[in-house]
């Protein structure tokens, strides 16, 4: 059980972010909605603060916002409260998957039926990051290579520079990766954390939340609270629905912050080595082989992105060659004026 001082500020923040979203959305059914929470959250301060009294702890003294959540406050008035929705969620500020720009949900019926559609996304994902990481390191590391032959530098100084730039690619995407997922991790575990000690005390509060966000997307308020009350019979799976309904997070979409570390270098190891092989080999027109390569390599990842964006596979290709092609034309004119300057 979490720490009852605590979980009363954890409600308090919460109630007056809510206010501040409810003002933001006044004229609005949302800005019912949103009042309607800090009410409840309110009202769980209020168990909460019996808890303490009941252990006989220091009663909290009146509720402060501290300056984080007053930065977070003044950011969501001026950038609206979609913008400001992934930082309202750590925060705790329920009900934010009603800013994505998905589809309504359609009406759930049974237990089944609730989280379905987050079940199939993460295999997507990977293989929306895979391509994204083969480009990075293709362009970059091309664009460094002819950058270094554009000034008339020697093979093994080109060598050197497009291992220095695969490497130094790849550890930063790897590391970044690694503390994105790793840090998207945490948020989730500390905020599933306090929906599980709200859900042991306070389950019909927290059904009635549910109920709320369910109905402020067309649902009958009958229906929803069926539904809500429905999931409670089950805790894991209203654990789950509240992280993803309340909360607006996604188990589904967090991964192993290893496997997304290792992940992210391989792709961008392979999309960086491609310029760089003919280099390495040292045979015939190390620079020649090296543009066709590379030349085959951006259509080829444009036309893998077709994937993702629906154009036509070939315009995807023609698009990235011409994107990348200008990016490596323009660093080896630019090495080749500074080979001459600084010669």
């Amino acid at each position: 059980m979490s720490d009852p001082t605590a979980s009363w500020e954890e409600e308090k923040r919460s109630a007056w972010l809510y206010r501040v979203v409810a003002e933001c959305e006044r004229g609005t059914p949302r800005a019912a909605l949103f009042t309607e929470l800090a009410q409840a959250a309110d009202d769980q301060a209020a168990i909460w603060l019996d808890a303490i009294t009941q252990r006989g702890d220091p009663v909290p003294a009146a509720f402060r916002p501290d300056l984080r959540t007053r930065v977070v406050a003044a950011m969501t008035r001026a950038l609206k409260p979609r913008v400001m929705r992934s930082v309202l969620a750590a925060m705790k500020v329920r009900g934010m998957v009603l800013y994505t720009r998905e589809a309504p949900h359609p009406t759930p019926t049974h237990l089944d039926d609730i989280g379905k559609r987050h079940r199939n996304g993460a295999s997507g994902n990977a293989l929306r990051a895979g391509v994204f990481g083969v480009n990075d390191g293709l362009v970059s590391n091309a664009a460094l290579i002819f950058g270094v032959a554009g000034a008339s530098t020697g093979p093994s100084m080109i060598v050197l520079t497009g291992v220095a730039g695969l490497l130094a690619g790849a550890f930063s995407m790897a590391a970044g990766e690694y503390i994105s997922v790793r840090s998207q991790r945490e948020m989730f575990e500390y905020q599933i954390g306090l929906e599980r000690d709200e859900l042991e005390k306070y389950p019909d509060e927290e059904a009635a939340e549910l109920a709320l966000i369910y109905a402020a997307k067309g649902i009958s308020p009958e229906e929803a609270r069926r539904v809500a009350d429905k999931l409670m019979e089950d805790p894991e799976r209203a654990l789950d629905t509240l992280a993803r309904e309340e909360l607006g997070l996604n188990p589904d979409d967090l991964g192993s912050p290893w496997v997304a570390a290792i992940s992210s270098f391989a792709a961008f190891t392979c999309g960086a080595a491609l310029p760089l092989l003919p280099f390495v080999l040292g045979n015939g027109n190390p620079l020649g082989l090296s543009i066709g390569l590379t030349a085959l390599g951006l259509f080829l990842v444009g036309a893998s992105m077709s994937l993702f964006t629906g154009r036509h596979a070939v315009s995807s290709g023609l698009r990235m060659l011409a994107i990348g092609g200008a990016a490596g034309l323009a660093t080896y004119f630019i090495g080749a004026w500074l080979g001459v300057s600084l010669a």
